[in-house]
């Protein structure tokens, strides 16, 4: 994995990206539903991941709800000619075939910084998978962090913003509320969409 402190190096978002974003959606068809909450340290997770068209649609969200986020994506994704840009834009590449702890390496980031936002899909995949990956949450409850749930609904072509869980309460209980938010979205794929269960 590249050293998330290294990748901090992100374009300064500006009007510019909101009305690129806004003018995207609105050529698509697609549009945002919520208000990003006010926190200046989270974890977002975005489900379902089932396309390559999931990264460029949440991108574009992202520029419209003003959000200041950092991403993890498959190291494949960032060659050239775009793999540069998609840095700046708060792309951080995952080797997934290197061992390193990437949940200590970003919750020390988190601790390090007064402000900070990370994405992740916590599918890890386009493919079916049986479960989730649970890091999202283990960073979350060590670094003392909200988990924020965002969506990508392709059945209405809207992606917005849902609950707010915090992982020091119980978390069988807070699996069961992210659980039962998701089974409501509608992926690109729903035959790709794997159950929303967890290993710990």
């Amino acid at each position: 994995m590249t050293n998330p402190k290294a990748s901090i190096k992100r374009i300064r978002r500006n009007n510019i990206f909101y009305w690129i974003g806004k003018i995207a959606y609105k050529l698509s068809g697609w549009k945002t539903e919520g208000e990003f909450p006010d926190l200046p340290k989270s974890v977002v997770i975005v489900a379902h991941h089932t396309s390559n068209w999931d990264l460029p649609v949440g991108l574009m969200a992202s520029f419209i709800f003003r959000m200041k986020a950092y991403w993890i994506g498959k190291h494949t994704l960032f060659r050239w000619p775009i793999g540069g840009l998609l840095k700046r834009l708060g792309g951080i590449p995952v080797n997934r075939n290197k061992t390193e702890n990437i949940v200590d390496q970003v919750v020390e980031v988190f601790r390090e910084r007064s402000e900070f936002m990370l994405v992740v899909t916590p599918e890890g995949t386009r493919k079916k998978v049986e479960r989730w990956k649970s890091g999202f949450y283990r960073i979350a409850k060590e670094a003392e962090v909200p988990i924020v749930c965002a969506y990508l609904d392709y059945k209405r072509k809207v992606t917005g913003i849902g609950p707010v869980i915090f992982p020091n309460e119980d978390r069988e209980e807070a699996l069961r509320k992210i659980r039962e938010f998701y089974d409501k979205v509608t992926a690109k794929f729903p035959e790709k969409r794997g159950p929303v269960t967890f290993s710990f």
